[in-house]
């Protein structure tokens, strides 16, 4: 028991952060296409807005209070509250947002699992994630009653400072969980399961959603639209008068030109005289062979009549 104990946390954390690290930063660098939250709203939007929002919200909370409480140092807070307070906080928050998270990932499991159209476009991996989550939750439920039974806070600063050990490289961290039950060491190992499956999932959204807080750092981008750019070198309402005038009157021309050559695709030999215009010396008195934007073209060595 001891040989499994020091590897599921003694090897098994480091084992877990390194791929969780690497295999996020390869997927990136090689599989961009497949870096999204591949989200099935399109197929169906029923259930989603409550099952994510809850499973979101409650998530978020858990992973930020866990992150923080176990890796905060007992001798930061001790001066204003004590480890018993600290602990029943923890179970009175942890336990609200346990709930939430585990209502809403039920909501999208029952979606996935029952919806036709979803389960056929839906991944192994998908399934596996849902499930993964919702006996992980579960399983924190479940720690809320053991935690009960000592709420002078000595279970959960063990499991800080096995953390703690855990992050500084520090020897002794397997030996502080030799009183801890079973509920408590297979949440721990779920939890490390999460971060070991990371790269390899959907989950791989997670870092875009904290990259966007760069946008509130960034500087403003500048736009400059066409309109402000016409407004700004016509200013005035007889000016645009003017454009818009001027824009009609171009469309009838070529609407004009547009009309006369579809009349000269329907009869080639209508309206093919020069008309005596001063482009021709014929003076109308010879038929052109074509005309192109109004200029008659003669069949070369033609005699041109004259006046």
């Amino acid at each position: 028991m001891k040989a499994l104990d020091l590897f599921l946390f003694g090897y098994y954390p480091y084992i877990a952060l390194v791929v969780f690290l690497l295999g996020s930063l390869l997927r990136f660098d090689r599989e961009q296409y497949t870096w999204k939250s591949d989200s099935s709203q399109l197929l169906r939007a029923g259930q989603l807005r409550w099952g994510s929002n809850l499973f979101h919200a409650g998530l978020l909370f858990l992973l930020f209070g866990h992150t923080i409480g176990m890796l905060t140092p007992h001798f930061v807070y001790e001066p204003f509250m004590g480890a018993g307070s600290k602990q029943l906080m923890a179970m009175v928050s942890g336990g609200i947002a346990g709930l939430l998270g585990f209502v809403g990932v039920s909501i999208l499991l029952h979606r996935r699992l029952t919806d036709p159209r979803i389960r056929i476009n839906s991944r192994p991996a998908d399934v596996f994630l849902l499930v993964l989550f919702w006996v992980q939750l579960a399983l924190g439920l479940a720690t809320i009653p053991l935690s009960a039974q000592h709420l002078d806070g000595s279970m959960m600063l063990k499991l800080a400072e096995w953390a703690q050990r855990i992050v500084t490289f520090r020897a002794g961290a397997v030996d502080l969980l030799a009183d801890a039950g079973w509920v408590f060491k297979l949440h721990m190992f779920l939890g490390m399961t999460v971060f070991l499956v990371f790269p390899f999932t959907r989950l791989v959204h997670v870092w875009s959603g904290f990259g966007t807080l760069a946008y509130v750092v960034r500087p403003y981008q500048v736009v400059r639209t066409r309109r402000r750019l016409r407004r700004a070198a016509l200013p005035g309402r007889a000016h645009q008068a003017a454009h818009r005038r001027a824009r009609r009157a171009a469309s009838g021309r070529l609407a004009q030109r547009a009309a006369a050559a579809a009349a000269r695709l329907r009869d080639p030999e209508a309206g093919m005289s020069c008309g005596g215009s001063g482009a021709c010396t014929c003076g109308g008195k010879s038929q052109p062979a074509a005309a192109i934007n109004g200029i008659a073209l003669h069949e070369p060595g033609e005699q041109l009549a004259t006046e």
